[in-house]
């Protein structure tokens, strides 16, 4: 099948018309609008050579709050209050720790400027949130993504100390829960995430659910 390429024209091809590895298109920008387009149609963008590439993969990677699995060692941490948590206190500082922290093997990131300079302008407008863990009142770990009706799209976490993007990411699931989310897309497996409660679902199913939670 065709990979579509994008225009400047506001527009995605259907999902179905996903390469087996879940590219669906190439090209278009990242305007606000866009990248809100792309959220409620199930679709994610990654770059490759300052390219956007635009995914929506079969299955998808997601995790339903209420199945958060929280580990004995870090319920210890927990009750220790290892780390200060904040929320949209520190947006851009987190996207640029995303950005220039690298995991093991990990050889390059896909937050371009103009990934970064996006999601900073959706801050702005009210749909790109930051969860922030601090200590020593030092930014040391956290995660962002979008919040759009009851789902949060996650995009990328970083940590600097031990446990600290999952000190992060409990925290920011369990605020979540009081503010009506529903699901959380994780976009793509990681054994992190895996060991959270995160589960694989039908690219299908998944659609299912943006639709009845895209409210």
């Amino acid at each position: 099948m065709a990979i579509h390429i994008l225009t400047e024209q506001l527009w995605f091809p259907p999902v179905e018309d996903a390469e087996e590895d879940g590219l669906l298109a190439v090209g278009g920008n990242l305007s606000k609008e866009r990248l809100l387009l792309a959220y409620k149609s199930g679709i994610f963008p990654w770059f490759e050579e300052k390219v956007p590439l635009w995914w929506c993969p079969d299955p998808r990677f997601v995790l339903y709050p209420k199945h958060l699995k929280v580990s004995k060692s870090m319920q210890q941490l927990f009750k220790k209050q290892a780390f200060d948590f904040r929320i949209n206190t520190a947006f851009s500082a987190v996207i640029q720790h995303c950005k220039s922290t690298l995991r093991p093997g990990q050889y390059g990131t896909w937050i371009t400027n103009e990934v970064e300079n996006a999601y900073n302008n959706l801050h702005k407008a009210g749909y790109a949130h930051s969860a922030e863990v601090w200590q020593n009142n030092q930014l040391v770990g956290g995660l962002y993504g979008i919040k759009m009706g009851k789902v949060f799209f996650g995009e990328s976490m970083f940590s600097l100390v031990s446990n600290a993007s999952k000190y992060a990411f409990i925290s920011y699931v369990n605020q979540l829960v009081t503010e009506g989310i529903a699901l959380i897309d994780c976009q793509i497996y990681t054994p992190h995430l895996e060991s959270l409660g995160a589960t694989m679902i039908s690219r299908d199913y998944f659609m299912l659910l943006l639709d009845k939670y895209m409210v």
